[in-house]
């Protein structure tokens, strides 16, 4: 046991020496690496030189704040609250801007229907705020620190040109809102062929419209529709077919493809889209009266209020008030012709005697002054002083196509007739 205990204690002794014995050149190594003189180095100590050098700095870590864009459209009766209540903007300072800051007048005076849109963070605070202000320009409003500030950037308009076609089922309105054509291009329709189509009586179901219009765009946002610039109605199976032409600066007319003038001289109607009431007749049961009369007018049935237009151009011959009309307006017209218009509720603002007006002007409002019994328009078409029935009566047109502008207007017709007959030839292929 003695033996093995000394046989123990000589390995632990070997391997001691063993261990230090193999770590002795690397501590030599460490020691002579930490000793050397520099010129031991091959570094000419006479040239060296000390620089300071500055650590770029860690670029900013980017935060992303979440951000929430909004959009409504002004609505009848709102304030700037409501509308930022519906933009979900809650923010003291942006409310307080837009409502008192000169920058923000157009904000304020938007009208019904504009839109807007806001950007703000998760807690309502506004970062940027933009909408078209009356003339079509685009306004941003954007946080500068703890303001707010407006950039107006002018209009960048655009062109464009639509096609709808529709095809009558049940009324003109109908089959115009469900071709998606805007009132106001419906309005258009209507006028361009009034002379030669009865919308009151001459509609059928089958009747097709085709209409290309104009609409112009500021940076990506319809702001008005414009002129009809071609169109075609199907009526009984007779074609019209109108193309819009800029005679010069400011006038335009329709015209025929061959050049001969859509506009008459008289309209047939002063009111579009009205339902005739009472036609013209020799003999008719007056419901006030109470007794057999002749009616030599049309009355055109109407909402109180609803704009009376002048037929042609013409002068006002008289303004006032007489006996079973009512308040009425007499215009005379070149030549022996005059119209009447009469019942209405009242005239328009500043119409006076001896006053020039022009075709489709507003002369008055529909009413029920006078013998009446419901609002309605009773129109008159006089030929020296006697009245004829207006819905019937030939009415002359306007000029045609000057020998001037023949070849600019053929060249213009001959594309969009061009253009319409591929439309119609499409609409037969929807068909089979």
């Amino acid at each position: 046991m003695l033996t093995q205990n000394m046989l123990n204690q000589e390995r632990k002794k070997k391997l001691r020496w063993f261990i230090t014995l193999s770590t002795m050149p690397l501590l030599g190594v460490l020691t002579a690496f930490g000793l050397a003189p520099s010129g031991s180095l091959g570094l000419n100590s006479g040239n060296i030189s000390i620089e300071q050098l500055t650590l770029p700095s860690a670029a900013p870590v980017e935060t992303n704040t979440a951000s929430f864009w909004h959009t409504e459209r002004v609505q009848p009766g709102d304030t700037v609250a409501e509308l930022m209540l519906r933009l979900n903007i809650k923010d003291s300072a942006a409310g307080n801007y837009l409502r008192n800051s000169p920058d923000a007048k157009p904000f304020r005076q938007l009208p019904v229907g504009h839109e807007v849109q806001a950007e703000t963070d998760a807690n309502g605070a506004l970062i940027s705020l933009s909408y078209l202000d009356n003339q079509g320009a685009q306004v941003f409003v954007k946080k500068q620190g703890n303001t707010f500030s407006s950039t107006t950037v002018a209009a960048q308009l655009e062109k464009r040109l639509f096609v709808r076609t529709g095809e009558i089922r049940s009324s003109l309105y109908a089959a115009t809102d469900a071709a998606g054509l805007p009132e106001t291009a419906a309005n258009q329709l209507t006028q361009i062929f009034d002379g030669d189509i009865d919308f009151h009586h001459d509609l059928r179901r089958g009747d097709k419209f085709t209409v290309v219009y104009e609409t112009t765009y500021s940076n990506g946002a319809l702001v008005k529709i414009g002129q009809i610039q071609a169109a075609e109605f199907i009526n009984r199976g007779q074609t019209y077919r109108a193309v819009r032409f800029q005679t010069d600066a400011t006038h335009s007319d329709y015209y025929t493809p061959e050049g001969k003038s859509l506009r008459k001289a008289f309209l047939r109607s002063p009111i579009p889209f009205s339902r005739i009431s009472s036609g013209f007749t020799m003999a008719r049961f007056h419901p006030i009266l109470n007794k057999w009369r002749a009616h030599k007018g049309v009355d055109f049935a109407a909402p109180m209020g609803t704009p009376a237009k002048a037929t042609a151009d013409g002068q006002v011959a008289f303004k006032g008030t007489q006996s079973g009309y009512g308040n009425v307006v007499i215009l005379q017209h070149a030549g022996n012709l005059s119209t009447v218009y009469g019942h209405l509720s009242r005239f328009a603002k500043g119409l006076h005697q001896g006053e020039r007006v022009k075709q489709g002007d507003v002369i008055g409002y529909v009413g029920m002054t006078g013998l009446a019994t419901g609002p309605h328009l009773h129109y008159e078409f006089r030929v020296n002083g006697l009245q004829h029935d207006p819905m019937s009566v030939a009415l002359p047109n306007a000029q045609p196509i000057s020998g001037t502008n023949r070849v600019a207007f053929k060249a213009l017709s001959d594309k969009f007739i061009a253009s319409l007959d591929r439309l119609r030839n499409t609409n037969l292929a929807k068909l089979d």
